[in-house]
Parts: structure tokens; sequence; C-alpha cells
């Protein structure tokens, strides 16, 4: 079949089948979709096999919870924020801490305090580095945006996070950090190590067939808001990690590389209440201003609440 012929075909089995109420948005998204798809089949002759080899893998990677993770190891995220920054260019929008993607493991309802947070309960202490997180928000001008909603989250040193890895605390390394009077904000906890896709995962045996590693380097993820501010989804990737521009997520952007940097000074431990040597990052965020007509920086989409 040629595409005229593919696109009448689609039309004719769920357009004018309709006999009930039509939703025209996702008509409109299934129509062009189902076309492209059979385009596909035509052009690569993707046999029957092949067809149904793919659904029962999307059935697995449901079950398994991966789709996210494929979502974010296939590019489709990265794709997603780069198209956010062209509509905002388009609108005018410009500064700002870069935008990058949230990933697939953000629980709502993390603790909630003022300027400081510890987010570790504990029980690596012995096992990696303390690591203090600080930064002040401001916006593009430098002016402090105290009461922003700092969501912090990261995996722990198996690579592993709260809520998904049961064997952990809940709200373990997951904290929210609302600025003090001068804009700051302080996490303590411990340093993030970065982590593969599970090796036996559905996401992974894709990058196996596609020769391609599931690595990510060490990274904390921020969701940072303000009222009359866009919401800012992003992360930091640490640098020195064998990762940190091979990304499997691609999600490692400039201007978010974060440097950690050894504290031994007595003064300063004192001042922290630690008794040894810890990591320090700083990580200032700049919110830009809501603007009318915008797009929305808020992505719909089911996260797990706890």
């Amino acid at each position: 079949m040629n595409r005229q012929e593919i696109d009448a075909l689609v039309k004719k089995m769920n357009v004018d089948t309709a006999t009930g109420e039509v939703n025209p948005r996702v008509q409109q998204i299934v129509v062009r979709l189902l076309g492209d798809l059979f385009q596909a089949i035509e052009d690569l002759d993707i046999s029957q096999s092949e067809l149904w080899k793919g659904l029962e893998y999307f059935t697995d990677a449901g079950q398994a919870n991966e789709l996210g993770l494929l979502a974010a190891g296939l590019g489709l995220e990265h794709y997603l924020d780069l198209r956010a920054d062209e509509a905002d260019a388009k609108a005018g929008i410009t500064g700002g801490t870069p935008r990058t993607i949230e990933g697939p493991l953000y629980v709502a309802g993390a603790p909630e305090s003022v300027g400081f947070a510890r987010m570790d309960d504990g029980s690596e202490s012995d096992k990696v580095d303390t690591l203090f997180i600080e930064g002040t928000v401001t916006d593009p001008e430098g002016n402090i945006i105290e009461g922003a909603k700092v969501e912090v989250w990261h995996a722990n040193s198996l690579g592993n996070y709260s809520f998904f890895d049961k064997s952990q605390s809940d709200f373990n390394l997951r904290r929210t950090i609302l600025s003090d009077a001068s804009g700051h904000y302080v996490a303590q906890t411990t340093m993030p190590v970065g982590y593969g896709c599970p090796p036996e995962g559905t996401t992974q045996a894709v990058l196996n067939l596609l020769g391609r590693h599931g690595n990510r380097p060490s990274h904390v993820h921020y969701f940072v808001s303000a009222p009359g501010y866009r919401k800012l989804t992003t992360q930091f990737n640490i640098e020195g990690d064998q990762y940190l521009w091979d990304d499997f997520a691609f999600a490692t952007r400039e201007g978010l590389v974060a440097t950690a940097v050894d504290v031994t000074d007595e003064a300063e431990l004192a001042r922290r209440g630690v008794n040894k040597p810890f990591k320090h990052i700083t990580f200032n965020v700049e919110l830009v201003a809501e603007k009318t007509g915008a797009p929305s920086t808020e992505v719909d989409r089911r996260r797990v609440g706890a």
C-alpha cells in the first residue's frame, strides 16, 4: 500500500466507524500514529512475528514497570526537553537553570522543612562519604526567592531508590526543602553513585540489541517551584564519573555538572556537626518568571505517592 491508501484504510477503520462521542485529540493522535506505523510496516517489511514480538515486549515492559525507564533510555524524555527549550525560545523565555529529564523514580510526599534537611537515615554513614549540597534560589537577575520548594531525591550506594527498593526506610534520600529568607537551602546526605538498568530487565534487553550500555553517572534529581515562577525539572550529574557525558538517558547538559569538593577543615567539620571529612557541592538554582501564554512546565503524568 502507498500512504494515501494507508490513510484511507486507517480512516475507514478508526474514524468512519465511530458511533459515539469522539475525543478529537485522541482520534487525531491515534490516526496519525497508526498511519505512521502501517507505513513503517510497509517500508521495513515488518513481519507478523516481529510485530507480535514487539507487542509482547511492551506487555513485558509494562508488567516490569520499565516503560518510564525505556522512555529515558531511547531518548524520548530528552527529546521532549529539547522541544520544551524550543517552545520557551519562541515564547521569548530565556535564562534560568537548564531543564533535564525527571526519570521514573520520583515519589510525592517527602518530609518538608525550611532551609535545611538531612536526607539520609544514617544506614550508610560508614559506607559512603557524607555529602552536603547547598545553594541559593534566585531569578536570573539574582533576586532572592524565599519559600521556593526544592524537592530533592537520589539513589543510595547500591544505585537504588527508596520506595522502589523496599529494604530502605520510607523517604530515605528524599526531602523537600523550602528556601529560607536568604533563598538558601542545604541538604545533608550521602554521595550518590552511578548505576545501570536492571541487567536482565526489558530496557537493557533493547539496549543490548542496539549495542548500547544502560549506565547513568552519579546524579541528584530536583523539582524546584515557587509562586509566580515556572516549575523547573532538573538534575545535576557529578564531575569525574566515567559516564558523565555518556549517560544512557541523555540527561547531562551544560550548566548541570557539579563538582564535589573534599572538605577536611576541622572548624568546618565542627560547624557542620560531623566528625569526619565530607564532600560538598554547590548547586544554585535560577527560576524564570511565569509568562502569560507560555507553554506550561507542569507535566501531567502518573507518579508514585507514598
